[in-house]
């Protein structure tokens, strides 16, 4: 790809720069991104909204989580109330029981919906309004790349298994203790206190089932919950975790010495953002190039080809992008020559400017 020395037009995301002929100090700075240019003004504007429009979906998913937490507790207190009543059955608690798994697999849906929505609120709120505030903090170079993918792509930021971990040392671990303990009181206690093993047996019984199967079910059961939430404990992808912006900061390490040091972990760890190559095979190189280069702001390096099978001379294009530009890239060949061969190709890894700063990779390396 040709390097920002060789291609001028390349400027990095939300590079600000005064009209020309007009002092900087008269004129109101514009931001210019892939063709648009925006006042500093009119971004702040749109980010506000945007901030406010997510704020009100994680709003709503929030009281949903809230609404099938309350249908859980509603649930099992009125099977508890039925179950000791003086006609009562303890199969009552044991059908409440796997109503309350499905409202917990109903719930960790939900959640992980409201960490989509959580995820874009915590990068504005830490890399756009928190770097206004306090600098010289800024924001991580992908910040701007990783909301963008999140909006074309949407993606859950936690998996189902984390989700459920998390509601269930929230809130369901008390629910099913309760449901629990309940249960062992109905049969021990009401309506009087067992004398033998065999007595608690037949009371465990449902019907044709054996009461021995139904203790052992409903102790692995338990034992399966606990496995569940203890083994998803590790699981930290959650945004809606309460964690500082750098990590060192929660190891005493002064705040002075955090500014001073820009490059430290945050309270997310950044996804490297899917990174391509493109190959374009095309008759209209040049027209093709001109636009990469002045609407997507991109460099492009030209080399020559040979149809083998036509023997017929063409021009190659090659172009680094990310996956918010792809689209963007075949339309814009598409509009210049359709009979253009386009190659997308995922790469390791790129360095440079537009991408990972080669310099700052290279002091990492030397650094470890």
């Amino acid at each position: 790809m040709m390097s920002a020395e060789e291609n001028p037009n390349l400027n990095p995301p939300f590079q600000s720069a005064a009209p020309p002929n007009e002092s900087s100090s008269t004129s109101e700075a514009v931001w210019t991104y892939r063709g648009y240019r925006l006042k500093a003004s009119e971004f702040t504007t749109a980010m506000v909204h945007f901030f406010r429009a997510e704020i009100q979906r994680a709003n709503v998913w929030r009281q949903r989580l809230d609404t099938t937490t309350n249908w859980a507790v509603i649930t099992t207190g009125a099977a508890i109330a039925l179950a000791f009543d003086p006609n009562g059955f303890h199969g009552v608690i044991i059908l409440n029981t796997f109503l309350i798994t499905l409202f917990l697999y109903i719930e960790a849906r939900r959640y992980r919906y409201y960490e989509l929505w959580s995820y874009r609120v915590r990068l504005m709120e830490t890399d756009f309004y928190a770097a206004m505030l306090v600098p010289p903090f800024h924001p991580a170079p992908d910040w701007a790349e990783s909301l963008a993918e999140n909006l074309l792509h949407p993606d859950f930021p936690i998996s189902l298994w984390e989700a459920l971990g998390r509601r269930l040392r929230r809130n369901y671990l008390w629910i099913y203790l309760i449901l629990g303990l309940s249960w062992l009181a109905k049969l021990t206690m009401y309506p009087t206190m067992i004398q033998h093993w065999d007595e608690l047996m037949e009371r465990a019984a449902i019907g044709s089932i054996p009461g021995i199967v139904v203790l052992t079910s409903g102790v692995c059961f338990y034992l399966l919950m606990v496995a569940i939430s203890l083994a998803t404990a590790s699981l930290q992808q959650a945004t809606g975790e309460v964690l500082p912006r750098y990590l060192e900061e929660a190891r005493g390490v002064p705040l002075s010495r955090l500014a001073a040091e820009a490059n430290k972990p945050w309270f997310r760890q950044s996804r490297r953002r899917k990174q391509l190559v493109a190959l374009i095979i095309t008759d209209q190189a040049d027209a093709i190039a001109e636009i990469i280069l002045k609407d997507m702001h991109r460099g492009v390096t030209a080399m020559a080809g040979t149809g083998m099978y036509t023997g017929k001379e063409h021009r190659i294009l090659l172009c680094a992008l990310t996956v918010t530009e792809i689209n963007q890239l075949k339309s814009s060949v598409r509009k210049v020559d359709q009979k253009a061969f386009v190659m997308v190709i995922p790469a390791q890894e790129i360095l440079g400017r537009g991408f990972a700063p080669l310099e700052e990779n290279d002091d990492r390396k030397e650094r470890g």
